[in-house]
């Protein structure tokens, strides 16, 4: 489905679209003075090796912690498993409509940002086997973000470690720093996906009642 949301989105007119949406989004954000994306950048661009660790963990770390941690719940036989990988299908499939009818590019498009991934790391996700595996008008709401809060919630409930439920809270904020330094998300995409994950997690405790009930 993510796939086939990219396909009609690029369709046609799709990326002028997208950077007029990009336009109103930081409309939106001056208007509330919440455009600090790129001073934000200016406080990290100087320090290369910071950000491509910054960009290692965009492109690796945030989906590999989820897929990691469903995969722990699953190995334990721990109930939470299905709860948490029904939120984070829940999650995925609720940005869908947004990215469909509301395409907006990314701020690392835009003039007075700084594309970290190819102008630091050299990696062109616009290039090659990677330009066909992910949607590039798909800012708003931010999945890196919504998946953050999904896998921070199953830390939270279900993490053996106090050390590590007592720390789950601040990984949707850490993964909100590191899309706004490396310029991949706005402050609004953010906000957005941590509401749709936090949504998707209720919704997620509230179908597994019924099941939890009969057993």
């Amino acid at each position: 489905m993510y796939l086939g949301v990219r396909r009609l989105a690029l369709a046609g007119e799709g990326r002028a679209r997208a950077e007029l949406h990009a336009q109103r989004v930081v409309a939106f954000e001056e208007r509330f003075g919440i455009h600090v994306e790129s001073k934000l950048q200016q406080l990290i661009l100087k320090r290369r090796t910071l950000v491509h660790v910054l960009n290692f963990g965009y492109a690796t770390l945030n989906v590999g912690l989820t897929v990691g941690w469903l995969i722990v719940l699953f190995r334990r036989r721990d109930p939470a498993f299905h709860r948490y990988r029904r939120a984070a299908l829940l999650s995925v499939l609720g940005a869908q409509p947004v990215f469909l009818l509301f395409p907006v590019a990314p701020p690392r498009t835009l003039d007075h940002l700084v594309d970290t991934m190819s102008d630091v790391s050299g990696i062109d996700l616009d290039t090659g086997l990677i330009e066909k595996l992910y949607h590039p008008l798909a800012a708003l709401p931010s999945i890196h973000v919504t998946i953050a809060e999904v896998t921070a919630a199953g830390i939270r409930e279900s993490a053996r470690s106090p050390a590590m439920r007592a720390l789950a809270p601040l990984y949707p904020p850490l993964v909100s720093v590191v899309v706004l330094l490396t310029a991949n998300h706005y402050v609004v995409d953010a906000l957005a996906g941590s509401a749709l994950g936090r949504g998707s997690v209720v919704i997620a405790r509230l179908l597994d009642r019924p099941r939890n009930a009969g057993d």
